[in-house]
């Protein structure tokens, strides 16, 4: 997430109650990841085994839960609990409004668009030429639509990120300030959920569509021109290339990466990064190819094992 304008880490630590380890007159321009983050970004770690990390990363302004010297430049922010810190950032920065209309006032929809009864659209939406919302729909702050898009009845864009961090007695949400970009000449079937990034963006690439009954989550980046069925979900912060194809009931682990022009078979699972232009089944997910061949491998087992039997007896 981008901050409006520059703030010095010195404010940055007032407003989360933190102590500063390093200069004070360092600015921060925007708020993210770490696997987000740019030069000017404020980020956090509260693992050890994170630190060299994040200290090697873009990142200016580190809030971090030990007392240490800063490294050569990158100013950090001592809190006890790093995560909560961010929180904290993040709604000081971007505070959530509740809805008091069904269509905000912010909102920023193109004369040409078709806006059906009952759709819900939030705070800071663009909607852009010629596209078209179904009835029912919902599209949350911050979303950006594109031209000639097409979002069938019953579908949720911008739901916040499943993302939390597990504490002794209950599960710590990490607040979402990111958005969800649908470029142009997507087409989006019904009742799907696209879930906003966390600090980023979840992108959709221009042309692609999406069956009905799709989840997309946090921080995906999908391709351009990528055919989804039905009942696929793909996990946070997964990249797909151009021209993928997922077939009927796949699952996509998070933070993988699957090539330009792969296609995955229906029911498969994906648990790790896929070359491009190939074609993937099973679950976890193979080569096609190769899984076919074990299977027929497997049908002849039996009668290889009758015949050697009988080999054996005689």
């Amino acid at each position: 997430m981008k901050l409006s304008k520059q703030i010095t880490v010195k404010e940055i630590a007032e407003i989360i109650g933190g102590q500063l380890l390093g200069n004070a007159a360092q600015s921060v321009s925007g708020i993210n990841e770490i696997h987000k983050v740019v030069a000017g970004d404020l980020t956090f770690v509260d693992v050890e085994k994170y630190y060299k990390k994040v200290f090697q990363s873009a990142a200016t302004t580190i809030i971090i839960n030990e007392k240490i010297d800063a490294p050569a430049g990158k100013t950090l922010i001592y809190h006890e609990n790093p995560f909560s810190a961010y929180n904290k950032l993040v709604k000081h920065f971007q505070p959530s409004h509740p809805l008091t209309a069904t269509i905000s006032k912010t909102a920023k929809i193109d004369g040409s668009a078709i806006i059906e009864p009952n759709v819900v659209i939030g705070h800071h939406v663009v909607i852009g030429a010629n596209s078209h919302i179904r009835a029912n729909s919902v599209i949350h702050d911050h979303t950006i639509i594109g031209k000639e898009v097409l979002v069938h009845s019953g579908t949720v864009i911008g739901t916040d990120a499943f993302y939390y961090k597990t504490r002794p007695t209950h599960f710590e949400k990490m607040v979402s300030c990111g958005r969800v970009v649908i470029e142009d000449g997507v087409e989006i079937g019904a009742c799907c959920t696209i879930d906003r990034g966390v600090s980023g963006d979840t992108v959709i690439g221009e042309g692609s569509k999406l069956d009905n009954q799709v989840h997309i989550g946090h921080g995906v980046v999908l391709g351009k021109r990528c055919l989804i069925a039905a009942q696929v979900g793909i996990a946070g912060k997964t990249i797909l290339g151009d021209g993928v194809k997922l077939w009927g009931q796949v699952g996509v682990s998070p933070k993988i990466h699957i090539g330009d022009g792969t296609e995955v078979y229906a029911q498969s699972g994906v648990s790790r990064s896929l070359d491009a232009g190939k074609a993937y089944f099973g679950s976890p997910a193979i080569e096609a190819k190769e899984w076919f061949s074990d299977y027929r491998a497997s049908k002849r087992l039996p009668r290889e094992v009758d015949g050697l039997r009988e080999k054996l007896e005689d």
